[in-house]
């Protein structure tokens, strides 16, 4: 029996059962949910996104993960995988590699056509996972530590949706997120067409599109949320491996829903996915002039002709403020819209999937003529970088014509052919990438298209960050085939961006001539966006008609021409009289909430075991009744930092600093910090290692009022500050609390006096 058909019967059997046991309505899908650790390298490696030489990983703020989500028609053999990644894009390397493991798993239940890999396009995480060139320059190469970290978790995440695979319903929930989002182009979204303009009424998509997820009995399994946000709330100066606001807004709603339970634990998954962001900014004060606090030139973004000088912040006060903002602010609005999602998905689940050489498509216009895509080439502007992320020396965005020095420069690696300098216009050609093959491909030529349905619910996979504009023209056209060919008017369709493939940007042909960092950016000309549009409509045909399109020509495999640069871990040294996990600096006796607990450690290099799955730090709180440390906090919370630095490079000596904003909300009494890590001696061997802080006690303040504490953890609270014969104490004044809460300083101190004594 084939592993496809001893599926099937297993799911028969488990909905007869089911539904014969209890006697409820057929369920309209099979869901089932995973996720899995894909943080990667810790220390040492670029970060991916800003392109910034200098931003390395130095620690974690919290951890990255893999989403998925498996949902199958229960009539027949057709699902869907599609997954969500803290990553800052999908390379096709991670896709190659993720579907080859699951083959060999599953046969061919799994493929490139039905399994759609996106990302949130975080910049704040461990880059070198990009099989061409370009992409992975700054990074010193590919990274295979990277690559491999990434590819494990996510097969380790669609291996878990395998196995928790259940009867289940989909319901659909549409609604506005405002105060998260700007467009950060805004000259160039102007070009667009008045008429088309009028249609909207902002200029960057402020809808937010979420799936609730139920098995049979209606018990929540997971969420997907969609919204058109760049995750770059954490600037180029980060260096702590960050999922940024839609990690943190997964972080929320995870926590939320699985109560009790540490981060990246629990069994009810919620990604909050990535859209056509393109153009769009979380920083939601606008760019300023660091010079001078004035906003910066309209259309070049620059202070003073530099560009480095005009930057964009807020809402936060830092960018971790803002993170925590932006990601609230999309964890509230997508709670809402699942406790409020009324409307079931129903009808077929099905996919279409197309590669296409986008180097020289021929391009329908509306004016009855013909142009054709270009092969990828990148613009002045791009390395002007933009307000989220400057770029450096003189290039400034809006720029249309060339630099007789730049292009001498430039032409030292490859001149533009006279047809690409042509089709490229009117961009001024910086990098022409689809010109040079040495050592391998500079980006791509070759993209994956995807469609995937679920009942009357369409997602649109695109291989690059599409602008507002170019989304929502991609949107209004596969509608509107669908529609063509009998799809109900309540068809909805999301874009979810940077899946399969990264190809770089995609605007509007408007855009295009304007010339700003996405304009620059968009690779195969200024006709990318309608070469899309015709080939998504063929897709959606095929949808609708239930036909074969062709798969298109074969996506290269390139990993065994990747070269890397980065100098591998050679041994670490503790430094005479000392031992691996020694505290340095100790934490002190006493805190109170709202401030932050600080130990440092001898340490080994992070990249000697990347502790997938686990952490490098731990908060440990003593629970009194049991008589044991019970883990609070890991690296995975976002109230801890994990940082790294290397103190020494020639005796290999390094430290690791465990850090613990106390929240308000943190139970009073005896806490210890520990930190994990894995030592490399002279001789090549890898050994683990552990320490330990002295214990310390943490109390509590007036404004962290222990009221709103419910359940079990408010017997625990009272308990533990000898107030459990009147627990949970309602009638009790917040003054009354305190005062016998300082009553109990002599127990407390009793107690942290044993336990060390202990240690």
């Amino acid at each position: 029996m084939t592993a496809m058909r001893r599926l099937t019967l297993m799911w028969l059997v488990t909905f007869l059962v089911y539904n014969g046991a209890n006697g409820l309505d057929q369920p309209n899908f099979f869901i089932g949910t995973g996720r899995a650790d894909i943080t990667g390298p810790a220390a040492e490696i670029n970060m991916m996104g800003y392109a910034n030489p200098k931003q390395d990983t130095q620690g974690i703020h919290f951890r990255l993960y893999s989403r998925a989500f498996i949902i199958a028609d229960h009539a027949n053999s057709h699902r869907v995988v599609y997954v969500s990644a803290d990553i800052a894009m999908v390379s096709q390397i991670i896709k190659i590699e993720v579907v080859k493991k699951l083959k060999t798993h599953y046969g061919d239940i799994y493929t490139e056509m039905n399994v759609c890999l996106s990302s949130i396009h975080t910049h704040s995480g461990p880059g070198g996972f990009l099989q061409y060139l370009l992409y992975d320059i700054t990074s010193l190469g590919f990274v295979a530590e990277s690559t491999d970290a990434i590819v494990n978790g996510i097969v380790k995440s669609i291996q878990i949706a395998h196995e928790r695979l259940v009867p289940g319903d989909i319901f659909i929930n549409r609604g506005t997120l405002l105060d998260s989002n700007i467009n950060r182009s805004p000259t160039a979204y102007l070009n667009n067409p008045q008429e088309e303009r009028d249609r909207y009424q902002y200029d960057v998509d402020k809808d937010m599109v979420v799936l609730k997820m139920v098995n049979s009995t209606g018990a929540a399994i997971g969420m997907i949320s969609w919204f058109a946000v760049h995750c770059t709330s954490m600037n180029n100066t980060n260096h702590l491996i960050s999922g940024d606001n839609k990690g943190y807004a997964s972080y929320l709603f995870e926590q939320h829903m699985n109560p009790g339970s540490l981060p990246g634990e629990g069994d009810f998954v919620a990604a909050f996915a990535q859209a056509n962001e393109g153009d769009v900014s979380p920083n939601t004060r606008g760019p300023h002039c660091l010079d001078t606090g004035l906003p910066c030139h309209m259309n070049t973004s620059t202070c003073n002709g530099k560009s480095e000088l005009c930057v964009a912040f807020g809402p936060g006060v830092d960018m971790a403020d803002s993170t925590r903002i932006i990601g609230n602010n999309q964890f509230i609005k997508a709670l809402n819209l699942y406790n409020n999602a009324t409307r079931k998905l129903s009808g077929p689940v099905d996919f279409k999937h197309q590669n296409v050489d986008m180097t020289n498509v021929q391009v329908n216009l509306s004016d009855g003529s013909q142009a054709h895509t270009c092969k990828p080439a990148m613009g002045y502007s791009f390395a002007a970088g933009t307000t989220d992320g400057p770029g450096a020396m003189d290039f400034t965005q809006g720029t249309t014509q060339g630099n007789a020095l730049w292009n001498l420069i430039r032409n030292f690696i490859k001149k533009p052919s006279a047809e690409q300098t042509a089709c490229q216009l009117p961009k001024p050609i910086l990098l022409d990438t689809g010109e040079i093959s040495y050592p391998y491909s500079w980006q791509p030529d070759i993209v994956e298209l995807q469609l995937l349905r679920v009942g009357d619910f369409i997602i649109v996979a695109v291989p690059g960050e599409f602008s507002t504009m170019s989304g929502r023209r991609v949107r209004s056209n596969v509608t509107a085939t669908l529609a063509q060919h009998g799809f109900p008017e309540t068809t909805e369709t999301v874009i979810a961006g940077l899946s399969n493939t990264y190809s770089s940007y995609i605007t509007t042909f408007e855009e295009y001539q304007v010339q700003r960092y996405e304009g620059a950016s968009t690779i195969y000309g200024p006709h990318t966006l309608q070469a899309y549009i015709q080939h998504f409509n063929v897709l959606a045909a095929a949808i609708a008609q239930n036909s074969t399109v062709d798969k298109g020509p074969s996506v290269p495999y390139l990993r065994d021409k990747q070269l890397c640069f980065v100098l591998p871990v050679v041994y670490d040294g503790s430094g005479i009289g000392k031992s691996f996990g020694d505290v340095l600096t100790d934490a002190k006796p006493k805190y109170v909430v709202n401030t932050t607990v600080s130990v440092s450690f001898v340490a080994g290099h992070p990249r000697n075991n990347l502790m997938t799955g686990a952490t490098f730090l731990t908060v440990e709180w003593w629970n009194p009744e049991q008589s044991t440390w019970h883990v609070a906090y890991t690296d995975s919370s976002w109230e801890t930092r994990f940082k790294w630095t290397r103190t020494s490079s020639l005796l290999g000596k390094s430290q690791a600093t465990v850090e613990w904003d106390i929240p308000a909300a943190a139970m009073p009494g005896v806490y210890r910090m520990r930190h994990f890590g894995h030592e490399k001696s002279v001789t090549g061997d890898i050994h683990p290692y552990a320490g330990t802080s002295a214990s310390f006690i943490v109390e509590t303040m007036e404004e962290a009022s222990p009221r709103g504490i419910e359940g079990p953890r408010a017997d625990t609270f009272y308990q533990h500050v000898g107030l459990h014969a009147q627990a949970p104490h309602p009638s009790l004044s917040m003054a009354e609390i305190l005062k016998r809460i300082k009553l109990n300083k002599t127990v407390l101190k009793d107690k942290l006096r044993q336990i060390r004594q202990a240690d």
